[in-house]
């Protein structure tokens, strides 16, 4: 064990508390979901399994072969306790590996830490906490101007210039979102609070200020719908998402910043078992939580993983376009925005048949009909990832049902139980010592879901999270007391946040 042993002197000397592996990856390493630097080069699947050693018997690497997952306890002497949790990602072998510290041993929990902040090539800050969801710009970014829409009517320099000092304001803040109105000071959204930034108050009404990122078919929905989403290329290769919509004391915006790629997985704060969901054949895969938790972060990091580690076409269908995919050798990409490239969801959904897609990546199922062709579209033979308003994984499936009409809800009952895959529920929380964290739940469609979901009991799928570990499922209220054990949140904060808080008491308790 000297070479998983020598990995762990690390973790403890570093104040950390996680590592994780993965085939072809590089080793990372963690202190209450923040990574810490750990400079090793990718290392294959028999590397990876011979850095464990004697941990690994035949009889346990049998176990790992037969049911995709194993857990271990490592004791190495003078290091306290560890939990070894390896899970099998595909038939090829492929495995991720997590250890870390056993909170239930004679270990001391890691001391909080303050949010990190990565850095771009250049050793300039790019953002924010890599896990803290999707507050993506942070400081020293220098936002110097906003890409104007082709074909809108360039805006006044003065009006320009505002736009884009407010936007810099925001982003060297570490904004996850930046809120606009007419007569009233810019407004940002910093882990979680609102801070008004009131020395860039503007006189000049919102209109001039968004009229030069508004194109033809953007101006049209607003005075139609009284709302328009955009998407924006700002510099340094980031993207934004802005909605402009209309309230009773006039127009206002809201915006949100994000990462131009896709993040990988491990850095948001994710189980390692939600990694396999991206080497899916086919079948239904959904993020849920909140507006602002994170879902399409998700989508996007399981997309792009997807690309990597395949050879797929990824279609996606987007309100607006908010990660911009590359492809990778052996892949393509296909995305495609509502109301610039595709009329409406059902429309877009049936041209995405016809596309060849190995992947579809729906921006939101928002009603009966989307629904419908999304579970068509997962049964056919196409691996589709969406997302879908719904406070727990479990709530997830009677969303579903419940947008249905009666007279087809056996038929989709029997598509939900046959297609569905899996649903992530994520929550942001904040994080002890600054930032957020995300608490991710997670439902895998085994045999007693399907059977609750085709029977109308889906009263029974709660239950069945509850046993389910061993397949890969987690409750909220585990997920919350694992991130209170390592300091990362409160316990007030796990409580405020639980669905269940007398199984989050057990969960602490161990009992």
């Amino acid at each position: 064990m000297a070479q998983l042993d020598s990995l762990l002197r690390i973790v403890v000397a570093q104040g950390a508390d996680e590592l994780r592996f993965g085939s072809d990856e590089s080793p990372a390493m963690f202190a209450a979901g923040v990574p810490r630097k750990l400079t090793i080069p990718p290392t294959p699947t028999e590397t990876l399994l011979d850095l464990f050693g004697d941990l690994l018997s035949e009889e346990r690497r049998a176990t790992l072969a037969a049911s995709h997952r194993l857990e271990l306890r490592h004791e190495p002497p003078g290091l306290g306790a560890f939990q070894v949790i390896l899970v099998k990602r595909s038939e090829s072998g492929a495995i991720t590996a997590v250890v870390r510290r056993d909170q239930g041993g004679a270990v001391t929990a890691a001391p909080p830490v303050a949010p990190a902040r990565s850095a771009r090539v250049d050793g300039t800050p790019a953002g924010p906490t890599p896990g803290a969801g999707p507050a993506l710009v942070g400081p020293g970014s220098a936002l110097v101007g906003v890409a104007p829409h082709p074909s809108a009517p360039a805006p006044s320099p003065a009006a320009a210039a505002h736009l884009q000092a407010v936007l810099r304001a925001a982003a060297d803040l570490g904004a996850s979102d930046l809120h606009l109105a007419d007569g009233e000071p810019p407004t940002a959204r910093i882990d979680g609070r609102l801070q008004v930034l009131d020395a860039h108050r503007s006189e000049a009404p919102l209109s001039a200020l968004v009229e030069g990122l508004l194109g033809p078919a953007d101006r049209a929905r607003l005075e139609a719908r009284s709302s328009c989403d955009v998407g924006l290329d700002v510099p340094e290769g980031r993207r934004a998402r802005m909605n402009v919509f209309r309230t009773m004391n006039g127009l206002a915006a809201a915006v949100r910043f994000l990462p131009r790629a896709p993040r990988a997985l491990q850095e948001l704060g994710l189980p390692p078992e939600v990694e396999e969901l991206a080497l899916l054949s086919s079948g239904l895969v959904l993020a849920t939580g909140a507006t602002g938790s994170g879902k399409s972060t998700t989508l996007a990091a399981l997309a792009a993983l997807a690309l990597r580690r395949r050879s797929i076409v990824l279609v996606t269908l987007e309100d607006p376009i908010e990660y911009v995919f590359e492809s990778t050798p052996g892949s393509l990409v296909r995305q495609r925005q509502l109301g610039r490239e595709f009329p409406d969801f059902p429309t877009g959904l049936r041209d995405a048949l016809r596309e060849d897609p190995d992947v579809i990546l729906i921006g939101e199922m928002r009603d009966a009909e989307s629904i419908a062709l999304a579970l068509t579209a997962a049964e056919t033979g196409h691996l589709v990832f969406a997302s879908l308003h719904a406070r727990s994984a479990a709530s997830a499936v009677d969303r579903i049902l419940d947008a249905t009409p009666g007279e087809r809800l056996p038929q989709v009952r029997q598509q939900l139980a046959d297609s569905l895959r899996a649903v992530v529920a994520q929550r942001l929380l904040p994080r002890e010592g600054g930032g957020r964290v995300l608490a991710a739940e997670v439902l895998r469609n085994v045999p007693a879901v399907a059977n609750g979901i085709r029977e109308g009991k889906t009263g029974t799928v709660r239950t069945a999270m509850q046993a389910g570990r061993s397949a890969g499922m987690i409750t909220l209220e585990r997920a919350l007391a694992e991130l209170v054990q390592v300091r990362a949140i409160s316990q007030e904060t796990a409580r405020r946040a639980a669905n269940e808080p007398e199984g989050l008491a057990s969960y602490l308790t161990g009992r």
